[in-house]
């Protein structure tokens, strides 16, 4: 029997911010565009299922948080990761992203310091940068073909007067799943100087076979007052689009506050496809979640053995989590502007280029790999092909 994710669907038409809008933002009708994180696999059928009968119904007013979608965020984290998660600890926002930037509104002042740790999801820098506070770069330390944290350097920062930290774990785009200690250490690091953490775990369901993510509250209970834990389903079960997601801040003045923030920008009630769709994957979309991940990590297998033997100027690190593959490309001898031209320009393949992701990311590229071999395929012999001078 085919596996369900080799199916190759065509997302042309659909307003595919991926697909669609390809041309009009490469100029380059053709180009393979594996930059985005985004899946090219349909969602869970039982999703599917969720959605056709919802849209049957044909009325699609305004929309609250039922107790039923918090009651399978709920179970779902505790049956995957052994969190319990209080059901009032949750608020509903359209995106992590968006959860994002209300914590930076609602518990720091204009100029005040926010540390991130890059190289990192851009988006946390257009967070601090676009709310006018100043990013303090704590910056990932190469070590061989992995990284990790820098603490001493953190609590340097800390000491200096930065207030809040934005974490990413798993961490986007260095695919690390952080260990039980690295957590554990940073959370005193965090407590000692009652530093606020936004923890982005969108990627948590999405460790890769001998890796499991531990979410930071399971292991810091001492913490939780003075953090915040983003969630989604949109990575895991491709949901992106219908933009829910559940932010958990035990802390109830806290959540007072970022309640605030939300209703001062106008958010409020949700997407009524979104809250279906997030309840229907939590409920039934745990074998599906499991066999995605074995695809992932046969991907990832394909890559490195690909690049090993055919794009030796080429190396992707050791993937521990999320879909999102990160090169070594320094071996092709090219400045980042230059590759990057030559890989869209030449090879026709759009990847993320590593200086997006701040220090520490100049000559890597970030592939997102969650698509059907055939794609992977076609772009990587694109790769191959593509001379270096």
């Amino acid at each position: 029997m085919n596996n369900i994710f080799d199916r190759v669907i065509d997302r042309t038409g659909t307003s595919s911010f991926k697909w669609d809008f390809r041309a009009e933002m490469t100029g380059i009708p053709d180009i393979l565009p594996m930059w985005v994180a985004d899946m090219d696999f349909a969602a869970p059928e039982p999703v599917i299922n969720a959605l056709a009968q919802r849209a049957a119904h044909g009325v699609y007013g305004y929309t609250g948080h039922p107790d039923s979608f918090f009651q399978a965020v709920s179970r779902w984290f505790e049956q995957v990761h052994g969190w319990g998660i209080e059901p009032g600890s949750m608020v509903v926002t359209p995106g992590v992203v968006p959860a994002l930037n209300m914590a930076v509104r609602a518990f720091t002042r204009p100029g005040d310091r926010i540390v991130l740790q890059p190289p990192v999801y851009y988006p946390f820098m257009w967070a601090v940068e676009n709310n006018e506070r100043e990013i303090v770069y704590n910056p990932l330390e190469r070590a061989d073909d992995t990284w990790r944290m820098n603490l001493d350097d953190l609590e340097e920062k800390f000491r200096a007067g930065a207030r809040m930290l934005i974490l990413c774990s798993p961490h986007n785009p260095v695919a690390r799943v952080w260990r039980r200690r690295e957590l554990s250490e940073l959370a005193e690091v965090c407590k000692r100087h009652d530093v606020l953490v936004v923890s982005d775990e969108i990627h948590a369901d999405l460790a890769m076979p001998g890796f499991r993510h531990y979410p930071l509250e399971s292991l810091a209970p001492e913490l939780k007052q003075r953090l915040i834990t983003c969630t989604a389903p949109s990575k895991t079960f491709n949901l992106a689009g219908l933009q829910v997601s559940a932010i958990v801040i035990p802390n109830p003045g806290l959540r007072k506050k970022f309640a605030a923030a939300m209703k001062s920008a106008g958010l409020g009630l949700s997407n009524p496809f979104g809250i279906t769709a997030a309840e229907a994957a939590y409920r039934h979309g745990l074998e599906w979640r499991n066999d995605l991940i074995r695809y992932i990590q046969g991907n990832q297998d394909y890559l490195v053995a690909f690049c090993r033997e055919y794009i030796p100027w080429a190396r992707p690190l050791p993937l521990e989590g999320t879909y999102l593959a990160w090169i070594d490309c320094r071996d092709a001898k090219l400045d980042d502007e230059t590759l990057k031209k030559r890989l869209r320009e030449v090879a026709r393949v759009w990847l993320d280029d590593g200086p997006m992701f701040g220090p520490g990311g100049e000559g890597f590229q970030r592939m997102n790999i969650a698509c059907p071999r055939a794609t992977l395929k076609k772009a990587l012999h694109r790769m191959a092909a593509m001379p270096l001078s």
